[in-house]
């Protein structure tokens, strides 16, 4: 998500009333064998999130089931950001108390000094120099699967298995190209054509997907790999915000019984709803996103006690983790507060 625009999200252009992602500008990654100066290292780096972002609950989703806690800590922003970064205003003091600084874009500043560009999130910030690493949501998980693997839990599922990557990488593709970008497309339309396409695109791939998962739990294979955290964070956000605040309202995903299930499943597995934030969520694009709604009035709904109800999709059996273990519980630090988790009705 980014910073620049009230209208906007993390990396957002505008061109001829066409919505826009640009990619990422820094897109440094650390590796096990430090190919960009960058090594894999336990308590080097802070891993600055929103828990509003869709793209940054990626990285909490992969850090949580990958037992990456203790090597990579983590910072929250507000939810609601000014013109000027994302701001660390839930910590005392107003600054971040590993990084000692106020605002995000001081990290982005001593990686390239008055950078012109979005200070978005997920970030990877070297903890030493307070300087930003990387910004590549893209690249960020799949990294955490594949280079951290020296500093993973025991038990820690395989997120991105090798001899299945070429079917996730394609479901990944169209995930975003059609669900994870298309909602914000819809959302940020400034021309009918626009919004019908985008509108079209979306509930057309959200169509396929619940044909897919009707007879199969996982979207690759018969455990949770990257492609399923990629979808979930659109559709745990769906209902709350883009299905009203961003028009994509032809039904929503609690009226599509397989993606509701499927969705629901997911939430229930430790890694994943105990990570989502809907207080954030809700203020975050209600409240900055102006241009869509001027009044930045909070909607008081959706009743968020259906995401702990039965899903049943064990029928279909596969295994979360495969041969791997659930994670334990959240650091303390890291839990949800209590408005921004669903409870039982």
């Amino acid at each position: 998500m980014d910073s620049t625009d009230s209208a906007a999200h993390r990396n957002e252009d505008y061109e001829e009333t066409e919505f826009k992602r640009s990619t990422s500008h820094f897109a440094d990654r650390i590796t096990a064998d430090a190919r960009d100066g960058w090594p894999v290292a336990a308590g080097r780096y802070r891993l600055v999130v929103s828990r509003a972002c869709p793209w940054a609950n990626r990285t909490q989703i992969s850090r949580r089931l990958l037992g990456l806690e203790p090597a990579i800590s983590l910072a929250i922003t507000d939810p609601v950001q000014d013109e000027r970064s994302w701001r660390f205003t839930l910590d005392p003091e107003g600054k971040d108390p590993v990084l000692g600084i106020r605002l995000l874009s001081e990290a982005y500043n001593q990686r390239e000094k008055e950078y012109p560009g979005g200070v978005s999130v997920p970030a990877l910030v070297d903890i030493a120099s307070r300087r930003l690493v990387t910004n590549d949501f893209q690249r960020i998980t799949l990294d955490f699967a594949t280079e951290w693997g020296a500093l993973h839990r025991d038990g820690a599922p395989d997120l991105y298995p090798e001899h299945l990557r070429d079917e996730i990488d394609e479901v990944m593709e169209a995930v975003y190209r059609d669900v994870n970008n298309a909602v914000y497309q819809a959302g940020f339309a400034s021309r009918q054509s626009a919004y019908d396409e985008a509108y079209e695109k979306l509930f057309a791939r959200l169509d396929l997907l619940s044909q897919r998962l009707a007879g199969r739990r996982y979207l690759v294979g018969d455990t949770i790999t990257e492609a399923d955290i990629r979808l979930f964070t659109t559709l745990v956000r769906f209902d709350a915000v883009y299905h009203g605040h961003f028009k994509c309202n032809r039904n929503k995903i609690s009226e599509d019984p397989v993606l509701w299930a499927y969705a629901r499943d997911l939430f229930q597995t430790p890694g994943f709803g105990d990570t989502v934030d809907f207080d954030h969520i809700k203020r975050h694009y209600y409240q900055v996103h102006s241009g869509i709604n001027p009044t930045r009035i909070v909607p008081c709904g959706p009743d968020l006690s259906g995401w702990l109800t039965p899903h049943h999709r064990e029928q279909l059996g596969g295994r979360p983790f495969g041969d791997g273990t659930p994670p334990g519980p959240p650091p303390a630090a890291e839990a949800v507060p209590a408005g921004g988790r669903a409870a039982a009705a």
